[in-house]
């Protein structure tokens, strides 16, 4: 019997890497006997999924595609329509890295087992796209509907990812407005038992706010990195900043380490993003010693502070672009509003979260442009399990 998963996988390590989603179509023709496949994948705002193989569906059937390939990003599950011939679509995803989403047209309603050899081949294939994303533009231009500015394609380029998956957590993180972003940012790492978590609050406007951020990222980077914990990766990041800039130029930064052992977290406060919890259906700020933004002074030493996470709690991060968003005529986002648009999201996802909570600030502003860069990040801590379950 084929192994389908295995010669699917052979083929996209064998493929180049701007033509994984045909050379997956046709191992899943040959092995499974498809109609025919697509490869769908999710545009920066997360506000639709665009073909790759079949850019021109016509429009009738793009809707019908579209619906069904939406429920199936949304609910992470694989999705049928249609009895003869049938559609399957399966979520492109990757250690919680939401991608896109496959479908294959077969010609009668697949059972468990042929259903499961799908979901392992849409596997290899995120895993296979993900890989191949610096190599190639293909994947970047089907999911950008307009024209990035110089400073957002920094800004993207510069991301670890938008969402990640771990027995302890889940974590997502969305930038707006997404084609013309300047400086707020997130960054995360994953290394053993440690998470680390930066959201910072970019200053200035266009390149020049993309190039502070940048310099900002890569420092404490380069300090966590070379083993270094909270505090060298802010004082690393704000000596930088300073001795480029001379305090005219700083980063207003959160830096946050989570024990995913435990739930013990420290942080390092350094400016005006605001952390927030959601624990059951009531919304606090988590108030913190806050020090200097990274960069104002020359020398500046920070201090860390500590808070526990218990299972079930939502962490959010935001920028001051969703903090003090204020309309004309209307009250700061944060005061008030914010709070109810974070408890609408308690039963959905950490990555469906920040898509809500974005859509409820671009609604806040009355469907006009924001003002402000905005960025949104959220935690969700399920606490520690043992390896290998779950």
């Amino acid at each position: 019997m084929v192994d389908v998963p295995d010669v699917v996988s052979r083929a996209l390590r064998d493929a180049p890497p701007d033509q994984l989603a045909e050379a997956a179509d046709r191992v899943i023709r040959s092995t499974m006997g498809a109609l025919r496949t697509d490869v769908f994948v999710a545009d920066y705002r997360i506000s639709g999924l665009w073909p790759l193989l079949d850019p021109d569906l016509p429009a009738a059937g793009f809707l019908a595609c579209h619906t069904m390939a939406q429920r199936c990003f949304s609910s992470q599950q694989p999705v049928r329509d249609g009895e003869g011939p049938c559609r399957v679509y399966l979520p492109l995803t990757v250690w919680g890295e939401r991608l896109g989403v496959l479908l294959v047209e077969l010609p009668d309603v697949p059972g468990p087992a042929v259903t499961g050899r799908a979901a392992d081949v849409a596997g290899a294939l995120a895993v296979a796209m993900r890989a191949a994303d610096r190599e190639t533009d293909r994947y970047r231009r089907a999911r950008r509907r307009e024209r990035l500015t110089m400073a957002a394609e920094m800004q993207w380029d510069l991301l670890p990812g938008r969402s990640v998956a771990h027995r302890a957590f889940d974590l997502a993180g969305q930038l707006e407005p997404a084609y013309t972003v300047g400086g707020d940012h997130f960054d995360w790492s994953l290394d053993g038992d440690r998470l680390t978590l930066t959201v910072l609050n970019g200053e200035g406007t266009g390149l020049a706010a993309s190039m502070l951020t940048s310099v900002t990222v890569n420092a404490m980077r380069n300090a966590r990195r070379s083993g270094g914990g909270l505090v060298e990766q802010a004082e690393l990041a704000s000596d930088t900043v300073f001795y480029q800039h001379r305090g005219q130029r700083y980063v207003a930064t959160l830096l946050l380490e989570v024990d995913t052992r435990t739930g013990q977290v420290r942080a390092v406060d350094a400016g005006s993003p605001h952390l927030l919890r959601m624990r059951g259906s009531v919304v606090e700020q988590i108030k913190l010693d806050q020090q200097l933004p990274l960069g104002m002074f020359a020398e500046t030493r920070y201090e860390l502070q500590e808070l526990r996470l218990e299972p079930g709690d939502r962490l959010f991060v935001v920028s001051d672009g969703v903090w003090a968003a204020e309309p004309p005529g209307q009250e700061p986002y944060g005061q008030r509003v914010m709070a109810r648009s974070l408890r609408a999201t308690r039963l959905q996802p950490a990555a469906e979260a920040v898509g809500t909570v974005m859509r409820e600030l671009h609604a806040y502003h009355a469907e006009s442009d924001l003002r402000d860069d905005a960025v949104v990040v959220c935690l969700d801590w399920r606490g520690p399990r043992e390896r290998g379950s779950g």
